[in-house]
Order: structure tokens, then sequence, then C-alpha cells
């Protein structure tokens, strides 16, 4: 059995596991991380806990596991506190860099690990940069190794942070450890706006946060009568024009309307159905396949 812990090495951002090989270490505390880029100081973000070898090479093989080597001090987060201010000061310079060079590339962020013996700078681009003529001027002014990172439109938005359309700050930006896929079936099935613009975040790719209900809208639509459906309410039997998945209410059109339809909303869980419409067998063709 080996006893780990779950660190942050940034404010946000992806959460690591390292082993614990000293006394005593809780949740809250800052550390220090012997990683294979040098020592990292990060955050203690998960409880102490023991894990069998077998899920120990698990995590070495997916993400590493690097031990964690003290309890950081005052010096280290001095250290870590000056290193980002002298990160801003290196993220301006490479920004001149690249311009200087007519490098397609912008430039998103940059870190130095906690003893300076690594720049890390992160980067977009379309495609493929040359940048090697841009790490030689850099290694040559901060005396330290160099290294630059192309990273995607989504890691961009959670490095930068902002606000989304619903007004809080952006989930990658906070709390989200991890992207997970997100897929346009996922809106149809919320009856959403195909709009691009209002279904996409920040980054321009889909908002992330149409995961967070998608198996209750799912579950619902295998349970809930479907529009087209007919259906008996205790105002008689009708056909349902629209179904309201979170709510779970349907708005049923009685038989016999003339002129002026009778259109009541009932709860599905009164509604008994009678007969299926077309989207109604294609579910249940759907639900026997399953």
């Amino acid at each position: 059995m080996t006893k780990v812990i779950a660190v942050r090495y940034q404010e946000r951002g992806k959460t690591y596991y390292s082993s614990v090989d000293i006394p005593s270490v809780d949740k809250g505390s800052y550390v220090v991380v012997e990683t294979d880029q040098g020592p990292e100081y990060a955050l203690c973000t998960g409880l102490l806990s023991e894990v069998s070898d077998e899920v120990v090479a698990e995590m070495q093989e997916k993400t590493g596991l690097f031990p964690i080597t003290r309890l950081a001090d005052a010096k280290d987060e001095a250290d870590f506190l000056d290193n980002r201010e002298a990160a801003v000061e290196a993220f301006e310079f490479c920004a001149r860099e690249i311009e200087r060079h007519g490098l397609p590339m912008e430039l998103v962020g940059a870190e130095y690990n906690l003893d300076r013996s690594r720049l890390l700078f992160y980067f977009t681009a379309d495609g493929r940069v040359d940048f090697r003529r841009l790490v030689r001027d850099l290694a040559s002014a901060f005396r330290t190794r160099i290294e630059l990172r192309q990273i995607g439109v989504r890691d961009e938005a959670a490095l930068l942070g902002g606000l989304g359309a619903c007004g809080r700050e952006l989930c990658c930006a906070t709390f989200l450890d991890e992207f997970r896929p997100v897929s346009i079936k996922m809106a149809k099935e919320q009856n959403l706006s195909m709009n691009p613009a209002k279904i996409s975040g920040a980054c321009g790719r889909l908002l992330c946060c149409l995961r967070y209900e998608e198996e209750a809208y799912r579950d619902a639509k295998h349970r809930l009568p479907r529009k087209g459906d007919r259906v008996r309410v205790a105002d008689g039997s009708g056909v349902v024009e629209q179904v309201n998945l979170l709510r779970e209410i349907l708005t049923v059109r009685l038989d016999g309307s003339n002129d002026e339809l009778e259109i009541v909303q009932v709860p599905a869980a009164e509604a008994e159905v009678l007969s299926r419409g077309k989207s109604g067998k294609a579910k249940a063709a759907r639900s026997e396949e399953d």
C-alpha cells in the first residue's frame, strides 16, 4: 500500500496525485513535489489515503505519481510569489520576441518552477510552429531550460479566466479539473437552440455545462411521453403538443377542440399514454435495441 494525496500545481487546473513520504500532510497544506520537471510548489486538495500497488501503477501510467518531499515553508512561499512576478516579465519579453520573429502564434501564459530550473510558456496556434530560433533567444536571455507548450482554446480559457453567459466565472477557470467530451447531441436532447452563439462558451467550443444535466434529460426522455403521443388526462384525451423535461409537465391539445383550441398543462405523472406518435414509436424502438 502507498499513501497518496491529491495536489494542484496551479490555482486552478487539473488535479494530480502524489505519493507521501513525510510524517504529516493535510488537505489545504502547501507542499513541495519533486516532479520530472523539477520541484513544484503545490496545494493539497484531497484527503490522504492508502491505495494498492495496482492503483499506483495505473496512476503512474496516466499522470505520473511524483513524491512530496516536504511541507512548504515561508521561503518556498516567497520564492513562489517572486516566480509569479518574474514570469510576468518573462511573458512580456517572449511576446516581443514572437512579434520580432514574426511567428504565427499567440502567447497565453508563462510560469517558472520553484527553483527556476525551467521556464514554461503556453501558446496557441492554428498549426505547427517552428520556434527553434525563439527558444535559443529565450534560453540566452533567461539562462534556464525553456519549454514552449501548445495548448487548445479550452485550456486557454481556463488559464485566462473570464465570465460565462450565466454571469458566473468560467467553470474551467474555477472548479473543473479536466475537460470531458461534449457533443451537439447533448444540446439537441436538452431542446436548446442550435444557434452556435447560444451553445458555445468563451472558448468558442460547446459549453462544458451541457454535460451537467445530460443524465437527467436522458432519463426523463425515456420515462415521459413525447410530442405527438396520444394521452388521457383528467380533462379528457388528446395529443401531446409540448414536453417540459425538467418540470415534467405536458402541454396537451384535447380532442374535440373547435376553432378555439383547448390546451391544458398537466404533470406527466397524471397522464396515461394511449398510443405512440412517430417520435414515441422511435423512442420505444431505440429502447428495445438498448
